[in-house]
C-alpha cells in the first residue's frame, strides 16, 4: 500500500498554459521546483503567447493559465471558460532598439511619441505579431499615435515569442516592444539597448486564472487550485519577488520594491 500511494503522488501533475516571458526569463525554473518539492505536484508548462494560452484553456487542454492581457482575460471569464482571475505579478514594457537609435526615440517622453518617431523615419520595427499580450499592448500603443497601425515594409511581424523577436530585432537593427523580464534575461544584447519606458512605467500585469471545471470536466482542478493558491501565498510571492538577473528584479509582487 505505501508503494501504491507514492506512485499516485508521483503521478500528480497540473498543466499550465502560460505566456512566454515567465518561462523565457527562467522564473518557472526557479519557482516551480520549490512547489513540486513542497506539494508533490509536477507542473507541466506550455509556453505560448497569451492568445494561444487562452485558446488552450478554452479547449480544456490546460488546468490553469497565466496570461497578461486584461481584455482577453475578461472575455475568457465571461465566456465561462475561467474562474478566479487574480493578479499574480507585474513588470513593465520597454522600447528596445539599436545602439545608434536612428529614430531618436530617446528624445521622447512616451511610447506613442517614440512610435511616431519610428514611423516618421521609416526605421525597422519588429512586432511579435503572435496574438500575445505584448503584441496586443503594442497594437494599442500604435493606435495612440498620429500614424495609427503601420502597414509599411519597415514593420515586420516575427510570429514568435519575445526572445526570438529580440534576436530578430538585433539582427535587423530594428526596434521592438519587450517586457522587462525577457529583456533583462536576454543573453545576446550587444547592438541593442533599452531606450524608453513610459513615465510612469507602463505596467505589464500577469493574471492567474483557473480553467472552469464545470465547463471542462476531467481537468485537474484540485491540483490547479493548489498551484494558484501557492503562487499567491506569502511563500510563492516571496520566491517570485526574489527572482533576479544580475541584481535586477524581473517580476514584482505587491510586496516587492521596484528597482
Amino acid at each position: 500500500m505505501p508503494g501504491d500511494v507514492r506512485a499516485q503522488e508521483t503521478d500528480r501533475y497540473v498543466i499550465l498554459a502560460s505566456t512566454t516571458s515567465p518561462d523565457n526569463s527562467g522564473l518557472y525554473q526557479w519557482v516551480l521546483p520549490h512547489f513540486q518539492k513542497e506539494t508533490g505536484i509536477e507542473v507541466r508548462v506550455i509556453a505560448v503567447g497569451t492568445g494561444h494560452a487562452l485558446n488552450i484553456g478554452r479547449r480544456g487542454d490546460a488546468d490553469l493559465v497565466i496570461v497578461h492581457d486584461e481584455t482577453l482575460e475578461r472575455r475568457f471569464i465571461e465566456a465561462g471558460h475561467g474562474i478566479e482571475r487574480r493578479a499574480l505579478m507585474y513588470n513593465e514594457y520597454l522600447l528596445i532598439g539599436p545602439d545608434g537609435d536612428p529614430a531618436k526615440t530617446h528624445a521622447h517622453a512616451s511610447l506613442p511619441a517614440a512610435f511616431d518617431a519610428i514611423a516618421n523615419g521609416g526605421a525597422k520595427f519588429v512586432s511579435r505579431g503572435d496574438d500575445s499580450g505584448t503584441h496586443k499592448q503594442e497594437v494599442r500603443l500604435w493606435d495612440k499615435t498620429q500614424h495609427g497601425f503601420p502597414k509599411q515594409k519597415w514593420y515586420i511581424e516575427s510570429g514568435n515569442g519575445m526572445g526570438a523577436t529580440l534576436q530578430m530585432a538585433k539582427e535587423l537593427g530594428a526596434y521592438t516592444l519587450s517586457d522587462k523580464a525577457t529583456w533583462l534575461s536576454f543573453g545576446n544584447r550587444r547592438g541593442l539597448k533599452m531606450l524608453l519606458n513610459d513615465n510612469p512605467p507602463l505596467k505589464n500585469i500577469y493574471s492567474i486564472i483557473l480553467v472552469n471545471p464545470r465547463k471542462h470536466r476531467g481537468i485537474r482542478h484540485k491540483e490547479a487550485r493548489v498551484l494558484s493558491d501557492w503562487l499567491l501565498s506569502e511563500r510563492g510571492q516571496k520566491l517570485i519577488g526574489t527572482f533576479s538577473f544580475k541584481g535586477q528584479t524581473l517580476f514584482h509582487t505587491p510586496h516587492t520594491p521596484v528597482n
